[in-house]
């Protein structure tokens, strides 16, 4: 526990010189960093493929090992990642609001940081990079645990990441790697320190996080998303976007896994999807309707509610666009839901009522991305319904604090009537 409260220690103490960081400076380091990430190419991959070797050995299950590889192709999309977040205007010291409460007296909203971030993932080494730049840029502290099978990938990561930044004058202490299970219970008491906990991985590990600490949690538990074709769907778009959405990338949370098709138009389309599919060695699993069009195995109750993040895919045919929706705000996580239809009020109608983060019309559930949004990334994607939603970027690291200005102003005028608030919006930027 001492290591793990010395690290939260540091990372509090660091956060609030990293507030007040200018642009410069952070760019400064982001720069250095996306650098010393393409020169050392070589020494990342060569820890990485120790790590997928012994991952391999211990029987890694598939989809957490296609996560885990790091290669020179992802390497590069991470340092894409890095020049995005470059392009993008500074969220700190931003004044959301200006407010005139009397004449001298003006009220300011501005943006800062949360302070200091506790982040916990699987897999994925790109994950350790987009979180830790996102939180500089932002101007908050991270505590980063990935999991075990990434340690090498980890550590190799987090030196670039803390040298480049701190010989660019970045506070020392803002990134602290965690690399045990009992340092993620450690951290889970450390609400003194720690502001924000971020995890990304199971249900059940998302469960455990928010029921064992009174820190405030920020995330999604599963990655349940939806393609609804509509009866009004063209179905040639319907193909490539269903495909795309299910098999451009199988092992992520905004990777479709169950396809709900109406009625009127599945004996057209679903042997069309069947034979695209088929090209993917995608599993299907029908409902009873399905089957009678398509060979594909039973689909079960619990078929609705899984996350395969493999070659498979739940399909159900229903009866209107209300079924179609009533299935998908039962069985869902709040994540990624896409119509597919050419008619703009029934899409209208579907986007309104369906009760997720993001909500898609003709194109791809795989689109809900911080990198595709122009967020520079992301930390995470949150099914939450307050402070952020959706892809986590920039915005959902921040928060606000209220400013005042005033010239010797004092309540007790106004509680005695000497003085009224006059509460005049101002369109003015927070200055000194």
């Amino acid at each position: 526990m001492s290591n793990i409260l010395q690290s939260a220690q540091e990372a509090k103490q660091a956060s609030i010189l990293l507030a007040a960081s200018d642009t410069v400076t952070k760019h400064k380091a982001l720069q250095a960093i996306a650098r010393k990430l393409q020169e050392n190419t070589n020494n990342i991959v060569e820890a990485n493929t120790k790590d997928i070797e012994r991952s391999t050995q211990q029987n890694l299950a598939a989809p957490l090992l296609k996560r885990l590889k790091f290669d020179e192709q992802k390497i590069n999309e991470t340092i894409a990642g890095i020049t995005s977040l470059l392009s993008l205007p500074e969220p700190v010291g931003q004044t959301l609001m200006s407010t005139e409460l009397d004449t001298g007296l003006e009220l300011y909203k501005v943006s800062c940081p949360i302070g200091v971030i506790g982040v916990i993932f699987e897999s994925r080494p790109d994950a350790l990079v987009q979180i830790s730049t996102l939180c500089l840029k932002s101007g908050n502290a991270v505590l980063l645990k990935g999991g075990s099978e990434a340690i090498e990938t980890n550590r190799i990561l987090t030196d670039i990441i803390r040298s480049a930044s701190t010989e660019s004058g970045i506070p020392q202490g803002w990134i602290q790697l965690l690399e045990t299970r009992d340092d993620v219970n450690s951290m889970l008491k450390l609400d003194s320190y720690i502001d924000l906990i971020i995890p990304r991985g199971s249900n059940e590990f998302v469960q455990y996080i928010m029921n064992n600490s009174n820190i405030p949690v920020l995330g999604h538990a599963d990655g349940i998303c939806h393609v609804y074709v509509d009866k009004d769907a063209d179905l040639a778009t319907a193909v490539k976007v269903t495909v795309d959405s299910k098999c451009q990338y199988v092992a992520v949370c905004n990777a479709a896994e169950t396809l709900l098709v109406h009625s009127e138009i599945a004996e057209e389309f679903l042997p069309k999807l069947d034979i695209a599919l088929a090209h993917h060695k995608v599993t299907l699993y029908g409902c009873e309707r399905t089957q009678n069009i398509i060979g594909c195995k039973s689909a079960t109750e619990e078929d609705w509610k899984t996350e395969y993040l493999d070659y498979a895919l739940s399909i159900k045919i229903v009866d209107s666009v209300d079924e179609a929706l009533e299935h998908i705000n039962t069985y869902g996580s709040g994540h990624t839901e896409s119509i597919i239809t050419t008619n703009s009020k029934t899409a209208e109608y579907f986007m309104n009522l369906a009760d997720s983060g993001n909500v898609f019309w003709n194109c791809s559930t795989r689109f809900s991305d911080g990198f595709r949004y122009g967020l520079g990334a992301e930390v995470g994607i949150s099914t939450n319904k307050i402070h952020a939603r959706g892809p986590v970027g920039l915005e959902g690291l921040l928060i606000y604090k209220w400013k005042l200005k005033g010239n010797g102003h004092i309540v007790g005028d106004y509680s005695a009537g000497k003085k009224t608030f006059t509460h005049k919006p101002l369109n003015k930027k927070f200055s000194i």
